[in-house]
């Protein structure tokens, strides 16, 4: 049975093709009813009465089938995280990993998460990174597997410091690789890892460049006069001081004219006896300044003494000036590896598309790699210094040997092993054996970023495997990003991902960077589980956070306050609401015995359906393209307009007031279930707290209960319907006249007349009303009025309280092959029918009497409430 399909006007053809609104789409052999796709503007029940919430009081409550379930409205305070804790453990969280990989799927998808935080708490920044792989990675799970994560903290080195060495314990693994690279260099580095400008001038003219200077305290020693390209006019005397040893850019001056790059600063910070003694030990920045002052005035060289503001190089963290000075270091030369590098990032899909062209720019600057670092922790480079010389050791004999050890005991053993246990015999024999041994370990570590840049070589174990994804802040395009790209590269020519997003730093509210030393830090601990003032620090709960990250464009700067955090609360509460009601009106309702055949269903509920799969599709593909934005945007869209403003106005009636399988009923439901079961696994990544909450609010689940084990979004071919488009949009612009002619008005109260002129519009509008006029009909329920009439001409006579509204409506159907503009008049009138005391609509013959629809299921039926 069709509700109400029962075609009574003339035009066979047409009728025809209008049936072919409600079936499933066929090959088509002639033009049919499958309208445009591109046009899906539901519109709100705006001005129409919403009493059936109210209709339970009374002698007729327990007739009514009001929604039951006992999923909470609201969690109020604390709650929030203590129910989401109650839903980690109830559903496993802590095990999904480890059960989607013992599925086995044909495909795996490989997430390889960057390398974390390396000290301190996490603070909000490290959450957006972590939620939104923890989105991604709950997504793609539920399809593929999940690849494996970065480097250890380096706070946890000895709990896993054999990981660290990793790199070197396979063969031919990228350390190898870069190890004929190496050269011994000077480089201008800093105390804080810090490099500066140098100071700023105006070129020398041509006329100097072949000039000296006088030393003004060592006797007999000409400094040139040379150009640079750092020099400018716009600042200074255009004549500024170079000391090769203590500036990038006077270092590179220095390195084109072949001068000396003497260091006369230690790691300290004091100037060292190379300097002299009147300087030996005196602190740079401090006593050194005031002694060398007074050695100018002794020589008779200080011309003015005055103190000026200018900009200095200060560390970040210390907020302290920073000395650049040059020192000994391990470096790579990566020339030679950039050309294939940047051939290969062609392949690379970069999220957003600008990242690619920032990180080649970041690579084109930087012609050097600097691996070696001075500090107490970190993996070692097991190279040995010569102690009188300035000679080094390492080569494979000595590397297998360190491999083992690490193997065996840790990276530690470079630090605690006496040194001769580090060299194997047979090279230990040839440096002057133990009792004699020439060398000694060397002290530097290996940057971070050279340690984590190989973990690729862990994670992807085939030599032509590369991971699917690489998620990290844009800091990382010259970080972990480039240092993953150039090691992968050297060792087997291949990028080591398919896919790079990149995502922004989060910011306050006025858009202010966030720094512990300035007091703006938020810790997302804090906005999980609230602040010691509750007032104040409310506990807002993961998924909050997590629908704040989701929401936001974070391919951009990301700002966070509580105002945000509050408007999330809000679109999760809305949200809360819907899915109540979703859980609250499948009571009773067994999806294997109860649910309706789609052709059979409600237009109105096969359009949801229709409406369903669109909002399946276009989440999935954003959940592909990593556009969390869009999926909120689209859930959003739908669970308020489509749903609480549309469907759910119009259907209350048929849910609440129709007996309990009664055909009508079970329609609605069917459509229910499965817009439930759609919005549930679309907001799970980002929602799963929620989700999982639902989930086992769910009367007819089966195990396992949990949204994260049974599948992705499940939708049918047979929903697509985009005729439907038509029949919708068509009704909904007549009610609309019909609602903004009664504006505050309660729209049951009136009994309407749609008079259509004969063509597709008449015809599509008549299939939703098999009698003239019906209080009962899919038009009328979709109308939402006392009554509805449907006629192809004008009423011989109208009352004098007619209001009448005119309008016209374009039926476009094939992609633009068919169509055809019909009018159509709304005509509106008051009902002379009363108030029925069950449903509330105005179709009863008295004040005291029900109307014939309820009568017939009050009086055939026994209820419970």
């Amino acid at each position: 049975m069709r509700w109400g399909l029962h075609p009574r006007g003339p035009g066979a053809a047409a009728l025809a093709a209008a049936r072919n609104l409600w079936v499933p789409p066929r090959l088509r052999c002639r033009p049919g009813w499958q309208g445009t796709t591109g046009r899906l503007l539901v519109r709100s029940v705006t001005g129409a009465s919403n009493q059936l919430q109210s209709s339970n009081n009374g002698r007729y409550r327990d007739t009514v089938l009001l929604p039951q379930t006992s999923f909470p409205m609201k969690l109020l305070g604390q709650q929030q995280p203590d129910t989401e804790l109650e839903i980690q453990q109830k559903c496993g969280f802590s095990e999904l990993y480890s059960w989607q990989r013992e599925r086995k799927a044909k495909t795996e998808f490989c997430l390889h998460d960057g390398p974390p935080y390396a000290n301190g708490d996490p603070h909000v920044g490290h959450a957006l990174n972590k939620v939104i792989t923890e989105i991604t990675s709950r997504q793609r799970g539920r399809q593929r597997e999940r690849g494996g994560s970065g480097l250890p903290d380096p706070e946890t080195m000895t709990q896993a410091e054999s990981r660290g060495f990793n790199p070197l314990s396979h063969p031919g693994a990228p350390f190898e690789i870069f190890l004929n690279s190496f050269n011994r260099e000077r480089e201008c580095t800093s105390r804080g890892e810090q490099q500066a400008e140098g100071e700023a001038g105006s070129l020398l003219s041509v006329d100097l460049e072949t000039g000296t200077c006088a030393h003004p305290l060592t006797p007999h020693k000409d400094s040139p006069l040379l150009p640079a390209n750092h020099v400018t006019m716009t600042k200074g005397t255009g004549l500024v001081h170079t000391a090769p040893a203590h500036g990038m850019e006077d270092y590179s001056v220095a390195s084109q004219h072949n001068l000396p790059t003497d260091c006369l600063v230690d790691e300290d910070g004091v100037f060292t006896d190379v300097a002299g003694p009147e300087l030996q030990n005196k602190s740079v920045l401090e006593e050194g300044t005031d002694v060398v002052i007074k050695m100018l005035q002794a020589s008779k060289h200080l011309l003015k003494e005055e103190k000026l503001v200018h900009s200095y190089p200060y560390d970040w963290r210390t907020k302290k000036p920073v000395v650049i000075r040059a020192s000994k270091q391990w470096f790579v030369n990566i020339t030679d590896i950039k050309a294939t590098a940047k051939e290969l990032l062609k392949k690379v899909k970069f999220i957003p598309g600008s990242a690619l062209n920032a990180m080649v720019e970041t690579m084109d600057r930087r012609p050097y790699w600097c691996i070696s670092r001075q500090r107490v922790w970190g993996v070692p480079i097991p190279v040995f210094h010569h102690k009188t010389k300035d000679e080094f050791l390492i080569n494979s004999q000595t590397t297998e040997h360190i491999i083992k050890l690490v193997e065996q005991h840790g990276s530690d053993v470079w630090w605690t092993l006496p040194p001769e246990q580090l060299l194997p015999e047979e090279v230990l024999s040839q440096v002057g054996g133990p009792d004699a041994l020439e060398y000694a370990p060397g002290q530097d570590i290996l940057d971070i970023w050279f340690d984590s840049g190989t973990s690729w070589s862990c994670v992807l174990p085939g030599t032509d495997q590369r991971a699917d994804l690489y998620l990290e802040g844009k800091d990382q395009l010259g970080g972990w990003f480039q240092s993953s790209l150039l090691t992968s590269v050297a060792a087997r020519k291949k990028a080591p991902f398919k896919t790079v997003v990149v995502h922004g730093f989060t910011l306050g509210e006025k858009g202010e960077k966030m720094s512990k030393s300035l007091g703006n830090v938020i810790d997302p601990d804090v906005v999980i589980n609230g602040g010691q003032d509750p007032n104040k620090e409310p506990p807002y709960g993961a998924d909050v956070l997590r629908w704040w990250v989701a929401e936001s464009n974070v391919f951009t700067e990301v700002t966070i306050s509580p105002s945000v955090l509050n408007a999330a609360r809000d679109d999760i509460s809305k949200l809360r609401n819907t899915l109540r009601f979703l859980l609250g009106n499948i009571a009773g309702f067994n999806p294997e015995t109860d649910s309706v055949p789609v052709n059979d269903m409600y237009v109105i509920d096969q359009y949801m359906l229709h409406l369903l799969q669109d909002l399946a599709n276009k989440i999935t593909d954003a959940y592909k393209q990593y556009d969390f934005g869009k999926v909120v945007r689209l859930l959003r869209a739908f669970y308020t307009r489509e749903l609480s403003s549309f469907y759910f106005s119009i259907i209350k009636d048929r849910l609440y007031c129709e007996n309990a399988d009664d055909p009508k009923r079970r329609s609605c439901q069917t459509a229910l279930a499965e817009t439930l079961d759609v919005v549930v696994r679309s907001v799970a990544p980002i929602l799963p707290h929620l989700a999982e909450e639902v989930f086992q609010h769910i009367p007819y689940a089966k195990e396992p209960k949990s949204v994260f084990r049974t599948g992705w979004i499940r939708t049918s071919s047979i929903w697509k319907k985009p005729g439907l488009e038509e029949a919708i949009e068509s009704t909904c612009a007549m009610r609309d006249s019909f609602l903004g002619s009664i504006p505050g008005k309660n729209a049951a109260e009136y009994k309407v007349t749609l008079v259509i002129e004969p063509g597709l519009l008449f015809e599509i509008i008549e299939m939703l009303q098999a009698e003239e006029t019906s209080s009962t009909s899919q038009l009328n329920e979709l109308m939402m009025a006392s009554q509805t009439t449907l006629l192809s001409q004008e009423p011989r006579s109208t009352t004098t309280d007619v209001i009448e509204r005119k309008g016209t409506f374009l039926i476009n159907l094939e992609g633009g092959d068919i169509r055809e503009e019909s009018s159509y008049k709304v005509i509106v009138t008051p009902t002379t029918k009363e108030k029925c005391p069950r449903c509330w609509k105005y179709t009863a013959e008295s004040p005291d009497a029900l109307c014939p629809r309820c009568s017939e299921v009050v009086s055939g039926k026994s209820w419970t409430s």
